[in-house]
């Protein structure tokens, strides 16, 4: 199972926003750094509308939504890349997960402590990248210095890789992360062998205060970290509000629904931020649905038919045939499969067809 981990610096809300996502109070949130040191792990529920309506095409049973996992990881602090705080901890940890949620705290309040003193989250996304960027040129550096041996050989994909790691080096001391170096798939796959911190796809999470949330778009702090997102790591930031989580903890439903209502606003921010860290991480869903279940499958975008097949299991992937294809909006407009089927939205597809997300799929193997 792929995993995502939220990292940040101490007291800015990793932990509530861990709990938040995961639905359970595993992770120690309290007001001083360091609360968390061994990483908390949970695994979430893709939030996914569309699982209710099939069901209710099918008549379904029951609805299996699709899940991956977080990682709550230990707060950073300058210095981390040496072994400050619980430096080489943390950057272990990061090292093991698949995509990267940097939470920033993007909210004044005197009586949460602040590591910095002051509330800057621009700052703050530079002091963690900073550690990470500085971490893995230590480890470009190892690697080029042993390559660089084994070179002297004549051997052409040794050399091949000393070159790419001059570049990552070079790249690295300009304070700029991996995975905004223009690369070749093929140097992509390469470079993924090296394990590097600043490699992995990263999303910001704007933790804003409770009054806040409902007009996050005013709000300075999240401005900037949008604008820096965009222009240092071209990707997102998406607002959230795990104090608004901590007080919805042990309320029903119903009441969760009215406080919410009350502030303006129908969401934490919590499912925007799930969706989008389950695209970060590469994921796509497909969907089966009958009168047994309505069931959201977990693919890799750019999956094909038996690829697809074989998430069910193993065996369909080896004797695939074909798949009855159609789309979640064909299928919804039309109302059911026959009459889909009669407006010629439900077609076959073979084992070149790449999936995308919402298809609704029956596979034909040789089971």
């Amino acid at each position: 199972m792929l995993t995502a981990g939220i990292v940040g610096l101490p007291n800015v809300g990793k932990s509530t926003l861990f709990n938040a996502v995961t639905q359970t109070r595993k992770a120690l949130a309290a007001n001083y750094r360091f609360c968390t040191i061994e990483p908390n792990t949970g695994v979430v529920t893709v939030p996914d509308e569309r699982l209710a309506v099939l069901s209710k095409i099918s008549r379904s049973a029951k609805v299996v939504p699709a899940v991956f996992e977080f990682v709550d990881i230990a707060g950073l602090v300058a210095g981390a890349s040496k072994g400050e705080g619980l430096g080489n901890q943390f950057l272990g940890h990061i090292r093991e997960v698949d995509a990267i949620i940097q939470v920033v705290r993007c909210f004044e309040n005197a009586n949460i402590e602040h590591v910095m003193d002051t509330v800057d989250p621009v700052r703050d996304i530079e002091i963690v990248n900073t550690e990470l960027v500085l971490a893995d040129l230590e480890s470009v550096e190892k690697r080029k210095s042993k390559q660089q041996k084994a070179a002297k050989s004549g051997d052409k994909k040794i050399a091949a890789e000393v070159e790419l790691l001059d570049r990552l080096e070079a790249h690295l001391n300009t304070g700029k992360t991996v995975v905004t170096m223009d690369l070749t798939p093929e140097e992509k796959a390469v470079v993924k062998t090296f394990f590097l911190l600043t490699a992995k796809p990263t999303l910001f999470a704007c933790n804003v205060a409770e009054d806040d949330l409902a007009h996050a778009d005013d709000n300075e702090f999240v401005k900037k970290v949008r604008a820096y997102a965009g222009e240092h790591h071209d990707t997102r930031a998406v607002v959230v509000s795990a104090e608004i989580e901590s007080e919805l903890v042990l309320l029903s439903e119903d009441d969760r629904k009215e406080y919410l209502a009350g502030l303006g606003v129908d969401d934490t921010g919590v499912s925007h931020l799930i969706r989008e860290a389950y695209y970060l991480l590469g994921l796509r869903t497909y969907l089966t649905t009958g009168e047994k279940e309505t069931r959201a499958w977990t693919i890799h975008a750019g999956d094909k038919c038996p690829q697809a097949a074989g998430v069910i299991h193993s065996d369909f992937e080896k004797s695939f045939i074909s798949a009855e294809t159609v789309a979640y909006d064909d299928l919804v407009a039309a109302g059911s499969f026959a009459r889909a089927r009669e407006l010629g939205k439900l077609r076959t597809e073979g084992k070149e067809y790449v999936v995308q997300d919402g298809d609704v799929m029956e596979f034909k193997t040789f089971l």
